[in-house]
């Protein structure tokens, strides 16, 4: 299969990262505080901005922004990925190997993720608000304001989102300017 990726010099992008087989590495505390230490290490070695966040059980979707002239998310997300493998691996025994083309890898995640290049205002409102309100889709809270590890709990303290934000049918697009 040919996977064609959206590489746009300071672009915003909406990713999508599921562990593999869907296992539920992030219902331990100490995982979600290893991937948030993982992506603030890649931050300071290759800058990007998060813009928008959640970490589910199993897998996490986020917005990032590039530097101006930068295109590169693909080495930020291995580096991550692969800073996550290794600290997880030394820290829970129970993380299967599978053998994969001659050679034994952990399995933590799926091989690749997904990204959506945001097209523009619109399209940004419409990913962040599909982020934030995630943890209601899949049933984890009826509350957006409910799940911790999501950047809605940052957007309401800057007033961007009401208090109840998501837990009536009504989910409207948000002034989410900077």
């Amino acid at each position: 299969m040919d996977y064609r990726r959206a590489y746009i010099p300071g672009g915003t992008f909406f990713f999508t990262l599921v562990t593999y087989q869907r296992r539920k590495l992030f219902e331990e505390p100490s995982n979600i505080k290893l991937l948030q230490h993982c992506i603030k290490k890649v931050k300071e070695q290759h800058p990007f901005k998060m813009r928008a966040y959640v970490i589910l059980p199993d897998h996490v979707h986020c917005i990032w922004t590039l530097p101006d002239n930068d295109i590169d998310f693909s080495t930020r997300w291995r580096l991550i990925k692969s800073y996550f493998t290794r600290d997880c691996v030394q820290h829970n025994n129970d993380i299967p190997s599978k053998s994969r083309r001659h050679k034994k890898e952990k399995c933590i995640w799926q091989r690749r993720f997904w990204e959506h290049a945001i097209r523009d205002e619109n399209d940004f409102a419409q990913h962040v608000d599909y982020i934030h309100y995630n943890p209601v889709k899949h049933g984890y809270v009826s509350d957006p304001s409910g799940w911790p590890y999501s950047s809605l709990h940052f957007y309401m303290n800057k007033g961007v989102y009401p208090e109840h934000w998501g837990c009536d049918a009504a989910i409207g697009l948000h002034n989410l300017r900077e």
